[in-house]
């Protein structure tokens, strides 16, 4: 006897995004958008990321401290803009989407009609795990030669903060003065106490980023913001 024929496997209009897979970056936003349920995907060099569950001491906790440093910031300089999770289109291979962006629209990038960024931010962070997360290899290139002026990596696991500076088209550190203080060129007043932290030492942190706000350079920085 002939067995019952299987049912024909539904054909899907769209298919899922999947990690790993090679896409454009328009087949990105078409399988991306089609996917509600999933809350973070990447497109890396043309190669699709999606993200594992977050943990909450070794990324949800240190998310939430940057943004506030970063929020805290944001309402004392009128005319920047702080994304936290927001999709950036850099380039037609690359569509990532950072723990949190800071940048002054119109001039590296712009918001667009569809309610995405579109260029470089001037200040990219990032939560990694550790050294070997792409985070520090693949995506650093990414924003390296987009053109992101800065970018923040902290290596939970490790307990490091990476800040990094571009300069003559390559990324260099931005050292600590010393009282353990590492003070952004592209965004005067923006001061972060770095091992305060690490140690999760907010109200030190907010205390050091005033300090930064009531400085000369962020009046100067904020006046030209307004004016």
């Amino acid at each position: 006897m002939l067995a019952s024929p299987s049912p024909a496997q539904p054909i899907l209009s769209i298919p899922p995004l999947e990690n790993g897979d090679r896409l454009s970056r328009a087949e990105f936003e078409r399988r991306y958008q089609a996917m509600p349920q999933v809350k973070k995907a990447e497109l890396i060099e043309g190669v699709t990321y999606m993200a594992s569950p977050l943990r909450i001491r070794s990324h949800g906790e240190p998310h939430g401290n940057l943004i506030g440093w970063l929020w805290s910031y944001k309402i004392a300089t009128p005319g920047i803009v702080l994304g936290d999770n927001p999709t950036v289109r850099l380039d037609l291979d690359n569509e990532p989407q950072p723990d949190a962006v800071l940048f002054i629209p119109g001039r590296q990038a712009a918001i667009s009609e569809d309610d995405y960024i579109e260029g470089a931010p001037e200040l990219v962070v990032e939560i990694a795990a550790s050294s070997a997360a792409i985070d520090l290899h693949d995506k650093k290139r990414v924003y390296r030669r987009n053109g992101v002026q800065e970018y923040l990596v902290w290596r939970t696991l490790e307990g490091q903060i990476d800040w990094f500076g571009l300069q003559a088209d390559e990324y260099v550190s931005l050292t600590a003065d010393e009282r353990g203080i590492v003070r952004s060129r592209v965004f005067p007043g923006l001061w972060l106490a770095v091992a305060a932290m690490l140690s999760g030492e907010m109200a030190l942190v907010l205390a050091e980023l005033q300090h930064g706000l009531s400085s000369a350079e962020h009046d100067e920085f904020k006046q030209g913001l307004l004016g």
